[in-house]
């Protein structure tokens, strides 16, 4: 490494940047200067050449040593100590210090600095800096101000208290084993949704769940997406995670359906009769003809709603609509504006992404947006309007479920470049690279996902509020909080704009505070959070988030020992939840069978005839493998192993390798397992196959049987009991 390179990557390694890192096979890759200075070139750091890196090595020295204070520190509750920044020699000087509650207590104290305890130190020119740890006594946890006055100067921040590990609930505690139910809600099929599962489906799919013994019930992310492009489906890439997608509302359940006259002769029209119809057989969701059909549907609701409750003399419905809007502050505002402008600016034909709009209208807080939104105040208010009957509905299908429990969401690891989130603060979230994944197993050219990574920086800066806002959004209505690719709260990968996937590197984030900030919301919610720690899992990262109370994510698929078998069950964590496989993967059968490399093949998504040979080869060592280990588990016989697999190249598929596979995570000792319902269902085909965007039918697939078929399935009921016999094996 020359001289030049390893100034750079002193430079890397102060801003967080990876300038090596290892593979999921443990090996250590470096990584191209270009990349590193890619990156921290979209982090505002110039590292262009031998002074720009000095100078800037120096610059982010100087700032993590600072004598101020960071906009948020965060603490364990009962700890009671904040590391501060003195200069010193300062003897005798003292440290006060002014503690403000957040229920309003207000507590002093002083410290003088030579009782403080040094836990590092700087020499600088004229001075040594040190780190020491200022004692405040216990303190609740919370989110509290806290005021230090030394040397004539007063700096404050925001003192996040936490405790050390996340909630977790009764259910879920002392040994107790669990079982959930999960779905893709917009796949749900019913006699009365209209072609997509809705809010009003998820109360009697819960009591189905209820009714099965399940205590969750678990659901795809409900975040809102792109209302103007109903063709924009994926879950996982949404406008924005601080909201919902009001194409889950249940239209008919709408109070001001029954009131709006225009509606209900809409709605009993010969044409929309068909329309359902059509619909409702549909084997995909017609997402741009629902959005459509809706659309209409929530004008008139809204149109109905103003006239009759927001007038001079608000209603009670209006003045709760007040307040709705008032708690949902600028974001809900800004949220509403720019889907508002996103429509206009695609019926003006403007493009999709914000980012080649008129500039004024990129930036959210200008003049130019403002007069936008006094003009179409109406649409801005449709949005907020669809936002609170979402909440509402979705509010009332939580209280209802009847699960001990309750539902089980799941937020997304980011968000769309394109979307709400990203327009209402771009210096939060960054242009010029995509999170993505590096070379692994599955997927050895790397992933690009296309998201906007959150700047660590600037989410520092703005004290943590951004996740905190998304934390408190998810888990809204829900006891269980699944977070998608949970090694972000350490680090992600950042792919440069233009680069391959492979030319990535990791950057890190305040791993620390996230972590106990996901603690305090967990508790302050009552909601229990599941990590999403598949892929490339850096060293140690699993034990720190046991020791955080928070579930690791196993999948039997994966649960491999070093010769590549499967996991008996009791090798299993007890801290995780258990389950066959994932949105994106196989079905069991879909895996039994095959289907998903026939979809790869069939795709040309392999690189070469040799690759696909390759992973025919594995799978039929895997069924083998799962077999075994479904034997020597106890929950197969080998007479029903020999049926299911006469041959290797002959797989039978039959109700009983599902129930096989469940009684083997039942018997887990995993605080919670996991059921899919397309599992339960026997279905073929997985609800999303990464590597593709409209080569592949992704999230659009509807379950092969209606609510009300499966409310009455035995074969359903009876794989439920197998699963819930199996949660109480010892």
């Amino acid at each position: 490494m020359t001289a030049g390179n390893e100034s750079l990557c002193r430079l890397a390694e102060g801003a967080g940047v990876a300038w090596r890192y290892r593979d999921i096979t443990g090996e250590e890759r470096q990584v191209p200067a270009d990349t590193i200075t890619a990156i921290l070139a979209i982090l505002g750091i110039a590292a262009g050449n031998a002074r720009e890196i000095a100078e800037s090595t120096e610059r982010l020295e100087r700032a993590a040593w600072d004598e101020g204070l960071p906009k948020a520190v965060t603490i364990i509750a009962d700890d009671g100590t904040v590391p501060v920044i003195l200069a010193v020699p300062e003897a005798g000087r003292h440290v006060e210090w002014t503690l403000r509650l957040e229920d309003g207590e207000t507590r002093h104290g002083a410290s003088a600095s030579a009782d403080l305890a040094v836990l590092e130190s700087r020499r600088e020119p004229r001075r040594r800096v040190v780190r020491c740890a200022l004692p405040l006594g216990r303190v609740p946890p919370g989110y509290h101000r806290l005021s230090l006055a030394r040397n004539g100067r007063t700096v404050e921040t925001t003192l996040i208290a936490a405790p050390r590990r996340c909630y977790l609930p009764p259910a879920l505690g002392e040994g107790r084993r669990a079982w959930a139910l999960m779905a893709q809600l917009y796949g749900v099929r019913s006699s009365r949704n209209w072609g997509i599962g809705d809010f009003g489906d998820l109360a009697p799919l819960s009591r189905i769940a209820a009714g099965l013994g399940a205590a969750a019930l678990g659901i795809n992310p409900l975040h809102a997406l792109f209302p103007a492009e109903p063709r924009h489906i994926s879950p996982y890439s949404p406008s924005s995670r601080l909201f919902l997608n009001p194409l889950y509302i249940d239209v008919e359940s709408v109070p001001d359906f029954a009131e709006s006259t225009a509606a209900q002769a809409l709605a009993a029209s010969t044409d929309i009769a068909r329309q359902l119809e059509t619909l409702r057989a549909a084997t995909l969701v017609d997402y741009p003809e629902v959005a459509a059909l809706k659309a209409r549907f929530f004008d008139a609701l809204y149109r109905a709603f103003a006239a009759a409750d927001l007038g001079s003399a608000p209603s009670e419905r209006g003045l709760a609509f007040r307040r709705f809007q008032a708690d949902g502050g600028e974001a809900l505002e800004r949220y509403a504006r720019f889907t508002a402008l996103h429509e206009h600016m695609l019926q003006e034909g403007r493009g999709f992404a914000w980012s080649v709009w008129p500039r004024p209208l990129r930036d959210a807080g200008s003049r130019e947006v403002a007069e936008f939104a006094a003009a179409h105040r109406a649409q801005i208010e449709l949005h907020q309007y669809l936002q609170w009957e979402a909440d509402r509905q979705l509010g009332e299908a939580a209280a209802a479920a009847n699960l001990p429990l309750g539902l089980y969401r799941d937020l997304a690891v980011g968000v769309d470049p394109n979307g709400a989130e990203a327009w209402s603060d771009p210096s939060l979230t960054v242009t010029g690279a995509s999170v993505g994944a590096p070379p692994d197993a599955y997927n050895m050219q790397g992933q690009n996902w296309g998201l906007a990574p959150i700047n660590p920086m600037a989410l520092q800066r703005a004290g943590y509020a951004p996740f905190i806002a998304a934390l408190r959004a998810n888990m809204r209505h829900a006891g269980i909080l699944r977070i998608d690719h949970v090694m972000a709260l350490m680090h992600l990968y950042w792919v440069p704009s233009g680069a391959a996937a492979t030319e990535g590197t990791y950057v890190a984030y305040p791993f620390t505070d996230l972590r106990r900030i996901v603690a305090l919301e967990s508790w302050r919610q009552r909601c229990a959070v599941i990590g999403e720690d598949l892929g490339t899992v850096p060293p140690g990262f699993r034990e720190v988030m046991a020791e955080a109370g928070v579930l690791s994510y196993r999948l039997l698929l994966f649960e491999r020992d070093e010769k590549g078998a499967f996991l008996s069950p009791e090798r299993y964590p007890a801290l995780a939840s258990a389950a066959f496989s994932t949105h994106d993967l196989a079905t069991l059968r879909g895996f039994w069978l095959a289907r998903d490399l026939e979809w790869r093949r069939d795709l040309a998504l392999y690189p070469s005839a040799d690759a696909a040979a390759a992973e025919m080869q594995a799978r039929r060592r895997d069924r083998q493998l799962l077999l075994a280990a479904l034997v020597a588990a106890g929950v197969l016989t080998e007479e029903a192993a020999k049926r299911l697999l006469p041959n290797e190249d002959a797989p039978h598929f039959t109700p009983g390798l599902v129930v096989a596979v469940h009684r083997f995570l039942g018997r887990s000792p995993a605080a919670l397992a996991l059921m899919q319902i397309e599992d339960a269902l026997g279905e073929l085909e997985q609800a999303n196959l990464p590597g593709t965007v409209d080569q592949h039918p992704n999230w659009r697939r509807k379950l092969s049987r209606t609510l009300e078929a499966m409310a009455r399935d035995a074969d359903i009921a009876a794989l439920a009991r197998a699963f819930g016999a199996a949660r109480k094996t010892p």
